[in-house]
């Protein structure tokens, strides 16, 4: 980069330093920061790789964590039965109308388990490309199936470095309940992780981590209709988004935004010799949790003062849920801050004992039983 690419830059950022992709929004009403995601209770023993859980009818679980799917059930949730193994990690999950289980699988597709049947069926390709990196999965009530992948080509550990790289090449892929004609009716995504279709089976809602937003499109019965952007400037990285139950969502914030990393972002001449020269665990980026190496990057004043981390610093991790009602806008949430236990919320569902949130940077699934409006 020259001097005058250099200096076009600094007059871009002056001129428009409150531009969408700049300006971080603070954590102000329904996001107000508080420690109430502290208060939850972790269910049973620590799930290393913890990814996804979602709710089945009969009041059980289904949890993804490493290469495992678990159902947990019982009184607390504390019978554990493995489910299905793979050989890479098990990431999204969702239960399809007819009762089998979707799975996505890291390296390889989407996996279709039948209760009556052990071996998976397999969603490998779509539009002559294989499905390395698929995060999420939705059924629809008509049966068609939607799964986001977040890069094309790229595995889901690999997310820092297509944040770094600033890549935009997801993909939404649609398929037929038996994985008939795999679509791609949207490119060019920038990091799709979570997908939900709506009970009444008339939307599809969206969320892009690297754009931090959320949209929401009209299904029709030939397709993926009209889009529109519910939220454009999100104060974290959006995750997965599952039904409350009531008509809202439960989307998770993996990590929050800082302008550390947003300056690193526009500085490409650090950026590519800190991808170069650096392990990625020590990059200048998001992390699902972190305080515990004192060779990770210091985020600030994100740093610890007398061995306590304050929970106001600018954080290298964060533990956020936030509930949306129908409409899509934020009405509560659940935090745990810089100095908090459970960091890189993915996912969560909803229960009648109360809300589970998987929390990966923690590596706990855990029970919320407060009031989360």
């Amino acid at each position: 980069m020259g001097f005058f690419d250099h200096l076009l830059r600094d007059i871009r950022s002056v001129i428009d330093r409150d531009g969408g992709q700049n300006a971080i929004p603070p954590l102000d009403g329904a996001l107000s920061p508080n420690d109430r995601l502290d208060t939850a209770v972790p269910i049973g023993d620590p799930l290393p790789g913890i990814d996804d859980v979602i709710a089945a009818g009969d009041g059980t679980l289904y949890v993804s964590a490493g290469k495992q799917v678990l159902k947990l059930g019982g009184a607390d949730f504390s019978a554990r039965t493995v489910v299905a193994e793979f050989a890479d990690d098990a990431g999204g999950l969702a239960l399809h109308p007819d009762g089998r289980l979707l799975v996505c699988v890291a390296g390889r597709g989407l996996a279709v388990i039948d209760p009556a049947s052990p071996a998976p069926r397999w969603l490998e390709a779509a539009d002559g490309s294989p499905l390395a990196g698929l995060l999420s999965v939705a059924a629809a009530p008509d049966g068609r199936i939607y799964a986001v992948e977040g890069s094309a080509g790229r595995r889901p550990g690999e997310w820092r470095h297509d944040l770094m790289e600033k890549r935009a090449n997801g993909r939404l892929i649609t398929c037929g309940a038996g994985l008939d004609n795999p679509q791609v009716p949207l490119r060019g995504l920038a990091y799709p992780y979570g997908v939900s279709v709506s009970a009444d089976g008339k939307s599809l809602w969206l969320t892009e981590s690297w754009a931090h937003r959320l949209s929401r499109f009209a299904l029709t019965g030939s397709g993926l209709g009209a889009g529109e952007v519910i939220a454009s400037n999100m104060p974290g990285y959006p995750a997965r988004l599952h039904p409350d139950g009531q008509g809202g969502l439960l989307l998770g914030i993996f990590a929050r935004r800082t302008h550390l990393i947003e300056f690193v972002l526009k500085e490409d001449d650090f950026r590519e010799e800190m991808m170069a020269t650096m392990p990625p665990d020590y990059w200048v980026a998001p992390a699902l949790a972190g305080g515990s190496d004192c060779l990770e990057p210091m985020q600030i004043g994100g740093v610890k003062a007398l061995g306590i981390q304050k929970p106001w610093a600018p954080p290298r991790s964060y533990g956020l849920l936030v509930h949306l009602d129908a409409e899509g806008d934020a009405t509560d949430s659940l935090h745990s801050r810089a100095g908090g236990r459970f960091h890189g919320i993915t996912a969560a569902c909803a229960t009648p004992r109360g809300v589970v949130i998987a929390a990966r940077g923690a590596g706990r699934l855990l029970l919320f039983t407060g009031d989360l409006r």
